[in-house]
């Protein structure tokens, strides 16, 4: 059997097509229109928050939020070390300096008793915070109960960066509803796409008003250009946000249909010492990306070797994001760390995960994996 396999490919069709021609036979090409209004305000009921802002991506609905809560120089915002650079590129973006902090060994996500303690550092350092920015690790919720008890204590605001998880949820509550502010990512890779794009989601009508101002290059509501301080061409177009309705109501059966495959893994990995999949006990994951990890010494083989024995067969992997206190972009940059997540870079990697993945490949991912482990049990 021929073909390459993604890790996450776009999971389009006739829908997604009927709501663009649609769109593009309305006449509202440029980048405002009705598509856009009514995306916004359904995903904000799906969510269950006040207000949405559609922007150009997720990286640009961290950077509005930051700069709608004061970020700016001589400030630090905390982040996860193990997430994608655009978490911490937003921090940089706004003038303020990033500090990482470490991985719960578990599910990978943000280290809350970690992260206490390094609030507590800076403030005894006298380091003013602007924000603390967690992430939902491949739609893995963070622990938003403990989280927020701890910005609460510290008088910090909590932004959750919520790119990989909509649809997932922690406690009953959806991902994306958490914090000041949050940001999901519509990027082609995730759980849906408006090929790109992202969101600013917010239950503060003022904060959202500011980031929906700033977002339209700050202009000013009168009848010529008047620019009164900085902003960004950060909207996303009407066209996009057509796609993304469509993407919006396939939501529900694209997480069920991973949430299956990642079952499939788990139940596949089970009889395999030293092989776990990451943040498999959480039921409230979109699964968009299962990765397992893999301990060498009870395992007897490395996760690169499994991740070389399906490129031969022209199926994707990848590592876990690689911690971003060992990119040489952030040498040097202060954090809180334990190795927890340099371990999972290490010893991690994510498997082929898309909802659009028929039942022929993902037969023939598996049954390479199932024929991997047996040669070396």
């Amino acid at each position: 059997m021929t073909g390459r396999i993604h890790l996450s490919a776009p999971d389009v069709g006739r829908l997604e097509a009927a709501y663009l021609v649609r769109a593009l036979r309305s006449g509202w090409v440029a980048p405002a229109g009705p598509d856009l209004d009514a995306f916004e305000r359904e995903v904000a009921e799906r969510v269950g928050v006040a207000s949405a802002v559609a922007v150009s991506s997720g990286t640009a609905a961290l950077h509005l939020a930051l700069l709608a809560l004061g970020a700016g120089a001589g400030q630090v915002v905390v982040v996860p070390t193990l997430t994608f650079a655009a978490t911490a590129n937003a921090v940089v973006y706004s003038g303020a300096e990033p500090v990482f902090v470490d991985s719960d060994p578990a599910t990978g996500n943000l280290d809350v008793g970690l992260l206490d303690e390094l609030l507590g550092r800076l403030r005894r350092e006298r380091r003013p915070i602007a924000a603390v920015v967690p992430v939902d690790l491949f739609g893995t919720c963070a622990d938003y109960t403990a989280l927020l008890r701890v910005c609460d204590r510290y008088g910090v605001p909590l932004v959750e960066d919520a790119a990989e998880a909509l649809g997932a949820a922690h406690d009953g509550r959806p991902a994306g509803s958490f914090g000041q502010a949050a940001a999901l990512s519509f990027n082609g890779n995730k759980i849906m796409t408006t090929s790109g794009g992202g969101m600013l989601l917010s239950d503060a009508p003022a904060l959202a008003a500011r980031c929906r101002y700033l977002a339209t290059q700050a202009r000013q509501p009168v009848p010529h250009y008047e620019h009164t301080e900085i902003g960004y061409n950060y909207r996303l177009s009407n066209l996009l946000a057509a796609l993304g309705r469509a993407q919006l109501r396939r939501l529900d059966g694209m997480v069920a249909r991973r949430r299956w495959l990642r079952d499939r893994y788990r139940k596949l990995f089970a009889p395999a010492a030293g092989v776990s999949v990451l943040g498999a006990d959480d039921s409230g994951s979109n699964c968009w990306l299962t990765a397992v990890v893999v301990d060498p010494k009870s395992a007897g083989w490395r996760a690169e070797e499994l991740g070389a024995e399906l490129a031969r067969h022209q199926i994707e992997t990848r590592p876990v994001w690689k911690p971003m206190h060992l990119q040489p972009v952030f040498a040097g940059s202060p954090g809180a760390l334990t190795g927890a997540a340099e371990r999972l870079f290490t010893r991690g990697l994510t498997l082929p995960s898309g909802s659009g993945l028929t039942d022929a490949q993902v037969d023939r991912v598996t049954d390479l994996i199932g024929q991997f482990l047996e040669a070396r049990r």
